[in-house]
């Protein structure tokens, strides 16, 4: 691959530490909202601090795997909320269902682990023959076209629960204004922290409006929730704390053995759905900087890295980690593949989790904010799937039907469910898309065997 494209700052590059800080920030926030959204939904005393520590510590490790080749932050997986439920199926004590957050992340683990050890000594080329550009493309567009309603839906949305949409809305297209005009118009440092910038200048109007509606006594106007404040604790509950406190109890499940047979069950399939999204971005997040990270630091690497980095990650939090589109996208748009950047934003993570009121204000960003931030984040994970298809023949139909098929079955939602195992509508469009490339792979062979006769002939005639 040639050298990335718009990039200011190249993975191996080292900016100045206090550039190199803000932009971690800018990092932090762009994954902030789905890290922390995790534990929120699975409940039962998940903590968002202990999740934020978990995914900087697993961020590290990935780098480590990694040589600090890839610069993409590592978050909570939503791929394995449907497996973290069930560890806390049948009425079984909380300790105990912490201990099965951590077991089954090294069950996910593992998976990564053998698949690493395949790649290893079988190599990269199979997953190229099977996964070409006419499927990976439409598939990373997917990756952000699928995130595309929670943008637009936290775009009309406060911190409270009676805020106005219209009024949610003005902040989040001022955020999305200030972002796009820093992006396009900016100078230097501008140009290279617009979400930084965005999401303040949303923060500052959702205050005003706030302050605006505490004076007024106007509930639609109050768009910040301060609630966080009251609340603020000063370290983690590490997931680990709990699981080993012991006095495990069964209930419905009856033992240890059918326990681990049901976290098993719960975790491994989705280990091999999450492999295919992770070939998805490491795709996109090399098409960006311009190098092949499927090559060098090699896929076993990228995959040791995020096979390890979420058993490190739920030990502490509770949530097995994967990479962020959100943080591909950032890096995208702010023009800066620095890993050391990566690095600081793990660090800052673990950092903040243990500073209640920074974590605390971090947590009063309103949705709208982050929905006006996200619809460029989410966009630009979408043309850049798009982009890697400039290069396929879309005149061809066996072409054109792998591309089509990918694109309806994830923008229409396509998912499947079997027990407690939920194929995303991104797993689902891939395969969907690798079985019609499959499918259409003899056509396309023929003509390209068609075309090479053609040229040798018109060659012997010309001479």
């Amino acid at each position: 691959m040639n050298k990335g494209v718009n990039l200011t700052y190249q993975v191996e590059d080292k900016p100045k530490l206090p550039q190199a800080l803000v932009f971690a920030l800018q990092q932090l926030l762009a994954i902030m909202a789905a890290t922390i959204a995790v534990p929120a939904i699975i409940g039962h005393g998940m903590q968002a601090s202990a999740a934020l520590f978990g995914a900087g510590v697993g961020t590290i490790v990935y780098l480590l795997f990694t040589r600090f080749k890839s610069p993409v932050f590592l978050g909570s997986s939503f791929a394995f909320l449907g497996s973290m439920t069930a560890a806390f199926a049948g009425g079984v004590s909380m300790s105990l269902g912490y201990m099965g957050l951590i077991i089954g992340a090294a069950f996910a683990g593992l998976v990564y682990v053998v698949i690493a050890l395949v790649v290893k000594f079988v190599g990269t080329g199979w997953i190229n023959k099977l996964m070409p550009a006419v499927v990976i493309g439409p598939t990373v567009a997917i990756i952000g076209l699928s995130l595309a309603g929670n943008a637009i839906g936290d775009l009309s949305s406060g911190s409270v629960a009676t805020t106005s949409p219209y009024v949610a809305l003005v902040c989040g297209l001022i955020t999305l204004g200030v972002t796009i005009t820093c992006s396009v118009y900016g100078k230097k440092m501008l140009k290279m922290i617009p979400f930084v910038i965005g999401i303040l200048a949303g923060y500052i109007v959702a205050l005003i409006f706030t302050l605006i509606g505490n004076a007024a006594d106007n509930d639609a106007l109050k768009v910040i929730n301060f609630a966080a404040f009251d609340n603020m604790q000063w370290y983690p509950d590490f997931t680990f704390l709990t699981a080993f406190k012991g006095g495990y109890e069964y209930g419905e499940v009856g033992n240890f053995g059918a326990y681990l047979g049901t976290i098993a069950v719960a975790y491994i399939p989705v280990a091999f759905v999450v492999f295919a999204e992770h070939i998805a971005d490491h795709k996109n997040l090399s098409s960006i900087i311009g190098k092949d990270l499927l090559e060098n630091p090699g896929l076993h690497r990228t995959l040791l890295g995020d096979g390890v980095g979420s058993m490190a990650g739920a030990f502490f939090g509770g949530c097995p980690n994967t990479t962020y589109g959100e943080s591909v996208g950032c890096v995208a748009i702010s023009g800066n593949a620095s890993v050391i950047t990566i690095l600081y934003t793990a660090c800052m993570a673990i950092v903040i989790s243990f500073i209640g009121p920074f974590s605390a204000f971090l947590s009063t960003i309103p949705a709208c904010c982050m929905g006006g931030v996200c619809i460029a984040l989410y966009g630009f994970i979408a043309v850049s799937g798009l982009k890697m298809i400039q290069g396929v023949d879309l005149n061809d139909n066996s072409n054109l039907f792998v591309v089509s098929v990918i694109l309806i079955a994830g923008v229409g939602g396509m998912t499947l469910t079997f027990g407690k195992v939920t194929i995303t509508e991104v797993a689902c469009a891939l395969i969907l898309g690798i079985l019609t490339n499959l499918l259409c792979s003899k056509a396309r062979k023929n003509k390209e065997e068609v075309s090479e006769v053609k040229e040798e002939t018109e060659e012997t005639e010309n001479k």
